[in-house]
């Protein structure tokens, strides 16, 4: 029915092959030489035939990713196409098929305004990369530069994924065209700088293994979106992070583990719930190294170098859920766990702890602690576990939840 109502008129080719089928058929033996022989009825076919050709539609080239979509359906018209025509029952084709463009790169796999490059030791951001791209994979390549123009007309993209490649420099104006982007991962490259000029809709940001040495002030201004930073990896020291460099974010998570941080950095956005510092050289925890941070559930500093942490210093983590401070040298259970009421996991594994307290972990009294424990690391610390009171782990919400013992010299 939707054929019929598109061409009313037969086309050449279908009066051609339906002549054709009842001849092979045998219903009309004979019957081409006097079918064109009537007089009468050869202008009427010839007629017919110029007609449908004066309707048929402009050719359309199609592109290789095309001939994976349903042809079925006919082009339609403009006046068609735009739904001018409520009464047709004709159904709205983009809601039928993906509106992905037949352009896609050499080499690449182009799927639903998702185009994926990677692994193809590319030298450079390829051309013919649909506007309507939604996802741009060029992972696993040799791309050593961004230019001006790389992105230019990618204005939907919302997630560009750059790893492991040889980037050392970028155009300051490379992200310019990218006004929805969200997502940008371009970590393992030979980045010595946080790129310029990011994209003010960036929510994600992860850059880590890279050479960066330092933050500058006002690198992420304008990022207001922007919601999570990873950065580890790189060879940032305290010194590294100018003052204000975090100005105007709201993160609310943050790593820059395996780096050269001595400390807890500090002017960090407020606004974090995840901080993770692990793998670094941190020494100590001062009292005023959290002041900051009311607001964090998670807390990573393992595999530091940290022998104490002050009293007090804990106090200011109200809403901490989680701490991980496993393979340091802390000979004590840190000050201050008793009073956090809303801690559930903490990692002490991997220390040089040699007694636990009875009161170390719990609060005296019930009913204190709005959350118990479901997680306690103890394990590989100098510890006579069978000499720590069963009191002691009073609000642990199960006894497997606790580790120790495998304690080696």
């Amino acid at each position: 029915m939707l054929r019929n109502h598109l061409s009313p008129l037969p086309r050449p080719w279908e009066v051609t092959a339906s002549f054709l089928f009842l001849e092979d058929s045998g219903m009309w033996q004979g019957g081409a030489q006097d079918f064109f022989s009537m007089p009468t009825m050869w202008p009427l076919w010839l007629l017919a035939s110029l007609l449908a050709l004066s309707q048929a539609l402009p050719f359309e080239q199609k592109g290789f990713w095309d001939f994976t979509l349903d042809d079925g359906l006919p082009m339609l018209n403009d006046e068609e196409a735009s739904g001018a025509d409520t009464t047709s029952g004709i159904p709205d084709l983009d809601s039928l098929t993906p509106t992905f463009s037949a352009m896609c790169p050499f080499g690449c796999h182009c799927h639903l305004r998702v185009v994926q490059c990677s692994d193809l030791g590319l030298k450079a951001v390829p051309k013919e990369i649909s506007p309507d791209t939604t996802l741009l994979d060029l992972q696993n390549n040799e791309i050593s530069e961004l230019r001006k123009d790389d992105f230019k007309g990618l204005q939907h993209l919302y997630a560009l994924v750059l790893v492991n490649n040889k980037i050392s420099k970028i155009h300051e104006k490379a992200f310019s065209p990218l006004r929805k982007l969200q997502k940008l991962y371009i970590s393992k490259n030979h980045l010595v700088e946080i790129p310029p000029n990011l994209p003010s809709s960036l929510v994600e940001l992860r850059i880590h293994d890279n050479r960066i040495r330092k933050v500058p002030k006002g690198v992420f201004s304008g990022l207001r979106n922007m919601n999570c930073i990873e950065m580890g990896g790189n060879p940032l020291e305290n010194s590294g992070f100018q003052p204000g460099a975090f100005d105007g974010l709201k993160l609310n998570y943050l790593r820059i583990s395996e780096a050269k941080l001595t400390g807890i950095p500090k002017d960090l956005p407020e606004t974090l719930n995840e901080l993770h510092l692990d793998h670094n050289k941190i020494q100590a925890i001062e009292l005023e190294d959290l002041l900051r941070y009311s607001k964090l559930y998670r807390l990573g500093l393992g595999h530091n170098q940290i022998r104490m942490i002050e009293n007090g210093s804990l106090s200011f983590l109200p809403t901490l859920r989680e701490l991980h401070l496993d393979n340091n040298k802390l000979s004590r259970v840190p000050a201050g766990l008793p009073d956090l009421k809303l801690l559930q996991v903490v990692y002490l594994h991997t220390n040089n702890i040699t007694k636990v307290g009875v009161n170390d972990f719990c609060p005296v009294g019930f009913g204190v602690k709005r959350a118990y424990y479901n997680g306690i690391s103890l394990f590989n610390n100098p510890v006579p576990y069978w000499e720590v009171q069963p009191a002691t782990f009073r609000c642990v919400t199960d006894r497997l939840a606790i580790q120790f013992g495998n304690y080696k010299k």
